[in-house]
């Protein structure tokens, strides 16, 4: 019976189900390869290779165990920390797009001076932050009739301690952008 303990915020449950065995065993079996001297890339194409997990799956069950044996923290990957933040919104993608995309509409609830590299309409857009060091990638997905889900992903973050900062920031920035909208 799988435990029901989270490791790297992914269930037992979910691993069992996509891999066939728990957390506890892929622990131990990376433990018995000695992994912990063992790059990450490395960890996962041997989970991969030896074990014909998926490449997702050996990425997260590679993550899981860095973080078990504490090789990595929370958010961590090779290129700093990264975080997540998403909000739903009774809007097309379009207009929320709009709202981060016109200068005059983002300073009323962001007030940043951000660099776009990239950006589709109603779709996403690559940013680079404030910093000049990291980048924020913003997804507008449609949800139906006038109903969009805005995600924020900052990457790059230079900390355990930015990351957390930078999360909840964002919580709070697509609450303004919520408010700004009078949604």
């Amino acid at each position: 019976m799988p435990s029901p303990q989270k490791i790297a915020g992914i269930s037992d449950e979910a691993v069992v189900k996509a891999t066939g065995k728990g957390w506890d065993h892929w622990i131990s079996v990376l433990d018995k390869k000695k992994a912990t001297e063992m790059t990450h890339k490395d960890i996962a194409i041997f989970l991969r290779e030896k074990h014909g997990l998926s490449q997702w799956w050996a990425q997260m069950i590679s993550v899981g165990y860095e973080q078990q044996r504490g090789m990595r923290v929370a958010h961590e990957q090779p290129e700093g920390f990264e975080i997540s933040k998403s909000k739903t919104l009774p809007i097309s993608p379009m207009k929320a797009f709009n709202a981060w995309n016109d200068v005059k509409a983002r300073d009323k609830w962001l007030n940043e001076n951000i660099t776009f590299r990239k950006a589709t309409p109603a779709k996403s857009m690559r940013i680079t932050w404030s910093d000049g060091r990291s980048h924020v990638d913003v997804n507008f997905y449609d949800k139906g009739k006038d109903k969009c889900q805005v995600s924020v992903q900052h990457t790059r973050l230079i900390s355990a301690a930015q990351a957390e900062k930078m999360k909840k920031y964002w919580a709070g920035k697509l609450e303004n952008l919520k408010n700004y909208l009078n949604l």
